[in-house]
């Protein structure tokens, strides 16, 4: 059947199947394998013999071969100068990366995860407006927002004037260059990239599911844990990348609203590349957040969504 279908098949069909699949793989191959391989070897580059990334790898010397590539950019990520924790600044500013984007995801998907459902569960007039107010705030400028939370949470904020007004307050609640500061922008920055995909998935869910949960005796709050929040995992997972991702290499929040210990990494390969300019450097630490977010993305793929010998999804039962 399916050879007969492929030789019914239109041959002008072919070229244009080729084409529209072809367009986003070199999309990707134009503007992000390749700008990485460059990075990539940016990142072996010896600073003596300057940073040009089409410079040859291998070059014949007293008749021998060399290799012109310097390892030490990555070894110094790992074996720097020890701080007070032990570990390199580096291996320091990962470690707050991913532990702010971590608990921004968490807070994004407390927060999301009831707005993405009351969106769901709305009346159809009602969605367009709601799913407006979440995209709102994309019409202003994401530095202008950000700006906005510093007038906000400064010591004669918005906030803190308003507590002592209400007398809730004798002095000014330190909340600017804080680890609330910190997850307070980015979790209200990132927070429409967990709703919408929660929506998304919520709203097509079969409401006929909860009602037999509840013939059959099951509770609200059991049928909830049971069928709604299962049936949204793909909604979950793909809210916690777009949140996760991005914040992992945050360098405007932490900029103007973290202090000196909210050193992030997208923060440390900005000053190695324009203060220090240590361009190899900056690159290598680019290259290890790049692989430190695809290699967990690869996994996941690998063991949730790749098919088995009976050609279904391993997520799926």
């Amino acid at each position: 059947m399916a050879g007969l279908i492929k030789s019914k098949m239109p041959s002008r069909w072919r070229p244009g199947r080729r084409f529209v699949i072809g367009v986003p793989f070199g999309w990707l191959a134009v503007f992000f394998v390749l700008p990485f391989l460059i990075l990539l070897r940016i990142s072996v580059t010896d600073m003596g013999n300057g940073v040009d990334p089409f410079s040859p790898l291998v070059t014949s010397a007293d008749g021998g071969w060399q290799f012109m590539l310097k390892p030490d950019n990555y070894l110094g990520i790992f074996k720097g100068p020890a701080e007070a924790s032990g570990t390199t600044i580096y291996l320091d500013a990962y470690k707050t990366s991913l532990t702010y984007a971590g608990v921004t995801t968490l807070f994004c998907l407390l927060i999301g995860y009831p707005f993405a459902y009351f969106m769901a569960r709305a009346r159809p007039s009602l969605r367009p407006a709601l799913l407006m107010l979440v995209m709102l705030p994309f019409w202003t400028s994401f530095l202008l927002r950000v700006y906005a939370w510093k007038g906000l949470l400064a010591d004669q904020g918005v906030i803190n004037n308003a507590l002592m007004a209400l007398g809730l307050v004798s002095e000014p609640m330190i909340m600017l260059y804080t680890d609330v500061s910190m997850l307070v922008g980015m979790t209200y920055v990132y927070l429409p990239f967990m709703v919408l995909p929660l929506y998304a998935t919520l709203v097509k869910m079969d409401l006929r599911l909860l009602e037999a949960a509840h013939d059959l005796g099951a509770s609200p709050w059991r049928a909830f844990w049971l069928i709604t929040v299962p049936l949204s995992k793909a909604g979950i997972v793909s809210g916690s990348m777009l949140v996760f991702i991005p914040a992992v290499g945050e360098f405007v929040i932490p900029s103007l609203l973290g202090g000196p210990g909210n050193l992030m990494i997208g923060r440390v390969v900005w000053d190695e590349m324009f203060s220090s300019n240590n361009w190899p450097r900056a690159c290598a630490l680019a290259v290890v957040m790049v692989l430190l977010i695809l290699l967990p993305l690869a996994l996941y793929h690998h063991y949730s969504v790749a098919p088995d010998g009976n050609g279904k999804d391993r997520g799926q039962p």
